[in-house]
Protein backbone atom coordinates (compact mmCIF):
# COMPACT_ATOMS: atom_id res chain seq x y z
CA UNK A 1 0.00 0.00 0.00
CA UNK A 2 1.13 3.64 -0.20
CA UNK A 3 1.73 5.58 2.80
CA UNK A 4 -1.94 7.51 3.10
CA UNK A 5 -3.52 4.56 2.59
CA UNK A 6 -1.08 2.85 5.32
CA UNK A 7 -1.60 5.09 7.48
CA UNK A 8 -5.57 5.49 7.70
CA UNK A 9 -5.77 1.26 7.44
CA UNK A 10 -3.89 1.54 10.93
CA UNK A 11 -6.50 3.74 12.11
CA UNK A 12 -9.31 1.28 10.46
CA UNK A 13 -11.78 4.56 9.06
CA UNK A 14 -14.77 3.98 9.32
CA UNK A 15 -18.37 5.86 8.57
CA UNK A 16 -20.00 6.45 11.91
CA UNK A 17 -22.68 8.71 10.00
CA UNK A 18 -23.77 8.98 6.37
CA UNK A 19 -26.55 11.83 4.77
CA UNK A 20 -27.57 15.01 3.66
CA UNK A 21 -29.85 17.72 4.16
CA UNK A 22 -31.93 20.27 2.69
CA UNK A 23 -32.10 23.56 3.89
CA UNK A 24 -34.07 26.65 3.31
CA UNK A 25 -34.06 30.72 3.50
CA UNK A 26 -33.16 32.41 6.88
CA UNK A 27 -31.83 29.10 8.97
CA UNK A 28 -28.44 28.85 10.48
CA UNK A 29 -27.61 25.05 12.09
CA UNK A 30 -25.51 24.62 14.69
CA UNK A 31 -23.75 21.85 14.92
CA UNK A 32 -21.57 20.52 17.70
CA UNK A 33 -18.46 19.24 19.03
CA UNK A 34 -17.55 15.94 16.96
CA UNK A 35 -14.77 13.09 17.00
CA UNK A 36 -13.21 11.56 14.10
CA UNK A 37 -13.21 14.04 10.47
CA UNK A 38 -16.55 15.19 8.59
CA UNK A 39 -16.50 15.33 4.89
CA UNK A 40 -19.27 16.86 3.22
CA UNK A 41 -20.02 18.48 -0.56
CA UNK A 42 -22.22 21.12 -1.36
CA UNK A 43 -24.66 20.05 -4.07
CA UNK A 44 -26.69 23.28 -4.87
CA UNK A 45 -26.95 26.90 -3.48
CA UNK A 46 -24.65 28.25 -1.35
CA UNK A 47 -24.11 28.69 2.48
CA UNK A 48 -21.75 30.31 4.67
CA UNK A 49 -19.28 27.79 7.06
CA UNK A 50 -18.23 29.35 10.70
CA UNK A 51 -16.10 27.48 12.25
CA UNK A 52 -15.20 27.88 16.52
CA UNK A 53 -11.76 29.60 16.79
CA UNK A 54 -11.37 30.31 13.22
CA UNK A 55 -11.62 34.20 12.10
CA UNK A 56 -13.51 34.29 9.08
CA UNK A 57 -16.55 32.47 7.39
CA UNK A 58 -16.28 30.38 4.38
CA UNK A 59 -19.00 30.83 1.57
CA UNK A 60 -19.49 27.38 -0.07
CA UNK A 61 -21.29 27.18 -3.45
CA UNK A 62 -22.58 24.67 -5.28
CA UNK A 63 -19.63 21.33 -6.41
CA UNK A 64 -17.04 22.60 -3.18
CA UNK A 65 -16.23 20.28 -0.39
CA UNK A 66 -15.35 20.41 2.38
CA UNK A 67 -13.26 18.34 5.59
CA UNK A 68 -13.68 19.23 9.46
CA UNK A 69 -10.58 17.35 11.18
CA UNK A 70 -10.66 18.93 14.51
CA UNK A 71 -14.01 18.48 16.13
CA UNK A 72 -14.57 22.23 16.59
CA UNK A 73 -18.60 23.44 16.79
CA UNK A 74 -19.47 24.66 13.57
CA UNK A 75 -22.32 26.14 11.62
CA UNK A 76 -24.11 26.03 8.25
CA UNK A 77 -26.13 29.15 7.30
CA UNK A 78 -28.15 30.59 4.70
CA UNK A 79 -26.84 33.77 5.23
CA UNK A 80 -24.51 35.38 7.97
CA UNK A 81 -26.19 37.10 11.29
CA UNK A 82 -28.91 34.84 11.78
CA UNK A 83 -28.96 33.27 15.40
CA UNK A 84 -27.83 29.47 15.52
CA UNK A 85 -30.42 26.85 15.80
CA UNK A 86 -29.15 23.16 17.39
CA UNK A 87 -29.04 20.35 14.38
CA UNK A 88 -30.21 17.77 16.77
CA UNK A 89 -33.27 19.90 17.73
CA UNK A 90 -33.98 20.38 14.10
CA UNK A 91 -33.58 16.35 13.55
CA UNK A 92 -35.79 14.99 15.50
CA UNK A 93 -39.11 17.21 13.89
CA UNK A 94 -37.77 17.23 10.39
CA UNK A 95 -35.97 13.92 9.23
CA UNK A 96 -36.99 12.13 6.28
CA UNK A 97 -35.61 8.74 5.46
CA UNK A 98 -31.74 9.92 5.15
CA UNK A 99 -31.96 13.47 4.55
CA UNK A 100 -33.44 15.96 6.17
CA UNK A 101 -35.51 19.00 5.06
CA UNK A 102 -35.21 22.59 7.02
CA UNK A 103 -37.25 25.17 6.96
CA UNK A 104 -38.68 24.21 3.34
CA UNK A 105 -35.33 23.24 1.90
CA UNK A 106 -34.29 25.22 -1.34
CA UNK A 107 -31.27 27.41 -0.13
CA UNK A 108 -28.86 24.69 0.11
CA UNK A 109 -28.77 21.19 -0.09
CA UNK A 110 -25.41 19.58 1.28
CA UNK A 111 -24.34 15.04 1.60
CA UNK A 112 -21.52 13.79 2.79
CA UNK A 113 -20.58 11.80 6.13
CA UNK A 114 -19.21 11.58 9.89
CA UNK A 115 -16.76 9.27 10.02
CA UNK A 116 -14.67 8.02 13.00
CA UNK A 117 -10.94 6.48 13.63
CA UNK A 118 -10.01 4.04 15.87
CA UNK A 119 -6.50 3.81 17.89
CA UNK A 120 -5.03 5.88 20.16
CA UNK A 121 -2.88 7.87 17.67
CA UNK A 122 -5.56 9.37 15.37
CA UNK A 123 -3.57 13.16 15.77
CA UNK A 124 -1.24 11.10 12.87
CA UNK A 125 -3.58 12.50 10.50
CA UNK A 126 -5.77 14.82 11.71
CA UNK A 127 -3.08 16.74 13.28
CA UNK A 128 -1.93 16.96 9.81
CA UNK A 129 -4.85 19.29 8.72
CA UNK A 130 -6.01 22.39 9.27
CA UNK A 131 -9.27 23.31 11.15
CA UNK A 132 -10.94 23.39 7.67
CA UNK A 133 -10.22 22.29 4.11
CA UNK A 134 -12.07 23.83 1.39
CA UNK A 135 -11.61 22.24 -1.89
CA UNK A 136 -13.35 24.74 -4.52
CA UNK A 137 -10.95 24.87 -7.55
CA UNK A 138 -12.67 23.85 -10.79
CA UNK A 139 -10.69 20.66 -10.82
CA UNK A 140 -11.33 19.58 -7.78
CA UNK A 141 -14.83 19.76 -8.31
CA UNK A 142 -14.77 17.52 -11.17
CA UNK A 143 -12.80 14.79 -9.69
CA UNK A 144 -15.23 14.80 -6.96
CA UNK A 145 -18.57 15.51 -8.93
CA UNK A 146 -19.50 11.58 -9.83
CA UNK A 147 -18.89 11.04 -6.49
CA UNK A 148 -21.48 13.62 -4.44
CA UNK A 149 -24.09 13.28 -7.34
CA UNK A 150 -23.80 9.45 -6.80
CA UNK A 151 -24.09 10.10 -3.01
CA UNK A 152 -27.12 11.73 -3.53
CA UNK A 153 -29.06 9.64 -6.13
CA UNK A 154 -28.38 6.97 -2.75
CA UNK A 155 -29.74 9.30 -0.36
CA UNK A 156 -32.50 10.43 -2.31
CA UNK A 157 -34.00 7.15 -4.10
CA UNK A 158 -33.59 4.49 -1.34
CA UNK A 159 -32.37 0.89 -2.63
CA UNK A 160 -32.00 -2.79 -1.45
CA UNK A 161 -28.41 -2.01 0.40
CA UNK A 162 -28.41 1.58 -0.40
CA UNK A 163 -26.78 2.77 3.35
CA UNK A 164 -23.85 0.17 2.71
CA UNK A 165 -23.09 1.78 -0.55
CA UNK A 166 -23.63 5.67 0.95
CA UNK A 167 -21.34 4.79 3.18
CA UNK A 168 -19.00 3.39 0.75
CA UNK A 169 -19.13 6.32 -1.91
CA UNK A 170 -18.56 8.97 1.73
CA UNK A 171 -15.85 6.70 2.11
CA UNK A 172 -14.53 7.72 -1.24
CA UNK A 173 -15.09 11.17 -1.53
CA UNK A 174 -12.94 11.33 1.51
CA UNK A 175 -9.89 9.78 0.42
CA UNK A 176 -10.34 12.19 -2.64
CA UNK A 177 -10.59 15.01 -0.71
CA UNK A 178 -7.58 14.44 0.97
CA UNK A 179 -5.94 13.18 -2.05
CA UNK A 180 -6.46 16.24 -3.46
CA UNK A 181 -5.80 18.86 -0.32
CA UNK A 182 -2.08 17.05 -0.01
CA UNK A 183 -1.52 17.95 -4.08
CA UNK A 184 -2.11 21.31 -3.45
CA UNK A 185 1.09 23.18 -3.69
CA UNK A 186 -0.69 26.89 -3.41
CA UNK A 187 1.18 27.30 -0.26
CA UNK A 188 4.23 25.79 2.14
CA UNK A 189 3.09 23.39 4.56
CA UNK A 190 5.20 21.04 7.00
CA UNK A 191 4.02 17.56 8.00
CA UNK A 192 4.43 13.69 7.02
CA UNK A 193 0.71 14.07 4.70
CA UNK A 194 1.92 17.10 2.36
CA UNK A 195 5.33 15.05 2.42
CA UNK A 196 3.93 12.75 0.19
CA UNK A 197 3.11 15.20 -2.24
CA UNK A 198 6.93 15.55 -3.05
CA UNK A 199 8.41 13.34 -5.43
CA UNK A 200 11.35 12.70 -3.54
CA UNK A 201 10.71 12.68 -0.01
CA UNK A 202 6.98 10.76 -0.78
CA UNK A 203 9.51 7.87 -2.10
CA UNK A 204 11.57 8.23 0.89
CA UNK A 205 8.53 7.51 2.90
CA UNK A 206 7.17 5.01 0.91
CA UNK A 207 10.43 3.19 0.97
CA UNK A 208 10.20 3.57 4.90
CA UNK A 209 6.56 1.67 4.89
CA UNK A 210 7.34 -0.99 2.84
CA UNK A 211 9.89 -2.25 4.67
CA UNK A 212 9.89 -0.74 8.57
CA UNK A 213 12.33 -3.83 9.26
CA UNK A 214 15.07 -2.87 7.17
CA UNK A 215 18.30 -1.43 8.75
CA UNK A 216 17.89 1.83 6.78
CA UNK A 217 20.81 4.43 6.84
CA UNK A 218 20.44 8.17 6.09
CA UNK A 219 23.14 7.14 2.91
CA UNK A 220 20.08 4.51 1.73
CA UNK A 221 17.77 6.80 1.75
CA UNK A 222 19.39 9.48 -0.06
CA UNK A 223 20.51 7.25 -2.43
CA UNK A 224 17.39 5.99 -2.99
CA UNK A 225 15.97 8.87 -4.35
CA UNK A 226 18.91 10.62 -5.90
CA UNK A 227 19.94 13.02 -3.30
CA UNK A 228 23.28 13.84 -1.52
CA UNK A 229 22.63 12.53 2.35
CA UNK A 230 23.04 16.05 3.79
CA UNK A 231 20.44 17.65 1.28
CA UNK A 232 18.26 14.58 2.09
CA UNK A 233 18.20 15.15 5.45
CA UNK A 234 17.55 18.44 5.35
CA UNK A 235 14.76 18.39 3.07
CA UNK A 236 13.28 15.46 5.12
CA UNK A 237 13.07 17.82 8.16
CA UNK A 238 11.99 20.50 6.22
CA UNK A 239 9.24 18.91 4.62
CA UNK A 240 7.76 16.52 6.74
CA UNK A 241 9.10 18.32 10.43
CA UNK A 242 11.14 15.73 12.04
CA UNK A 243 14.55 13.55 10.77
CA UNK A 244 14.18 10.08 8.71
CA UNK A 245 14.91 8.24 11.51
CA UNK A 246 12.33 9.79 14.21
CA UNK A 247 9.59 8.87 11.56
CA UNK A 248 10.79 5.69 10.83
CA UNK A 249 10.80 4.63 14.82
CA UNK A 250 7.54 6.48 15.07
CA UNK A 251 6.17 4.19 11.97
CA UNK A 252 7.86 1.02 13.19
CA UNK A 253 6.18 1.65 16.74
CA UNK A 254 2.59 2.47 15.50
CA UNK A 255 3.12 -0.45 13.43
CA UNK A 256 4.45 -2.36 16.36
CA UNK A 257 1.11 -1.24 18.57
CA UNK A 258 -0.99 -2.42 15.79
CA UNK A 259 -0.17 -5.81 15.53
CA UNK A 260 -0.27 -6.43 19.68
CA UNK A 261 -3.37 -5.59 19.74
CA UNK A 262 -4.43 -7.62 16.53
CA UNK A 263 -1.87 -10.73 16.87
CA UNK A 264 -0.80 -13.20 19.33
CA UNK A 265 2.89 -12.34 18.06
CA UNK A 266 4.95 -12.32 21.26
CA UNK A 267 7.05 -8.76 21.96
CA UNK A 268 9.98 -10.54 21.14
CA UNK A 269 8.67 -11.80 17.26
CA UNK A 270 7.73 -8.22 16.64
CA UNK A 271 11.03 -6.43 17.80
CA UNK A 272 12.68 -8.42 15.29
CA UNK A 273 10.78 -8.31 12.40
CA UNK A 274 10.79 -4.37 13.20
CA UNK A 275 14.66 -4.32 13.01
CA UNK A 276 15.23 -4.73 16.84
CA UNK A 277 18.05 -7.28 17.49
CA UNK A 278 17.34 -6.38 21.38
CA UNK A 279 13.90 -6.69 23.20
CA UNK A 280 14.88 -4.17 25.20
CA UNK A 281 15.97 -1.83 22.88
CA UNK A 282 12.81 -2.40 21.28
CA UNK A 283 11.02 -1.71 24.20
CA UNK A 284 12.63 1.70 25.19
CA UNK A 285 12.15 2.82 22.04
CA UNK A 286 8.03 1.98 22.22
CA UNK A 287 7.54 3.41 25.16
CA UNK A 288 9.22 6.64 24.55
CA UNK A 289 6.89 6.45 21.08
CA UNK A 290 3.61 5.35 22.78
CA UNK A 291 3.75 6.30 26.49
CA UNK A 292 3.65 2.70 27.61
CA UNK A 293 5.28 -0.79 27.46
CA UNK A 294 4.64 -3.06 24.79
CA UNK A 295 2.92 -5.38 26.70
CA UNK A 296 1.19 -2.59 28.81
CA UNK A 297 -0.11 -1.43 25.23
CA UNK A 298 -1.21 -5.17 24.26
CA UNK A 299 -3.51 -5.58 26.95
CA UNK A 300 -4.86 -2.22 26.71
CA UNK A 301 -3.71 -0.51 29.45
CA UNK A 302 -2.43 2.46 27.66
CA UNK A 303 -2.74 6.01 27.38
CA UNK A 304 -6.45 6.98 25.99
CA UNK A 305 -7.51 3.62 25.95
CA UNK A 306 -10.34 4.22 27.89
CA UNK A 307 -11.32 6.75 25.70
CA UNK A 308 -12.15 4.73 22.52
Amino acid sequence: MDPLSDVLSLLKLHSYACGGFDVGAQLCIQFSKHAGIKCYALVSGQAWLSVEGVSEPVLLKAGDCFLLPRGLPFCLASELGLPPVDFFTLRKDAKNGAIGQYHGGGQFFIVGGHFALAGNHTGILLGALPAIVHLQKESDKTVLRSSIERLMEELREPQPGGHLIAQYIAHTMLLQALRLHLSDASHDRVGWLFALADKQIGAAITALHEKPGHRWTLWELAERVGMSRSTFAQKFKDTVGESPMEYLTRWRMLVAGEKLVSSTDPVSVISLALGYESEAAFSTAFKRVMGCSPRQYGRGDRPGARAH
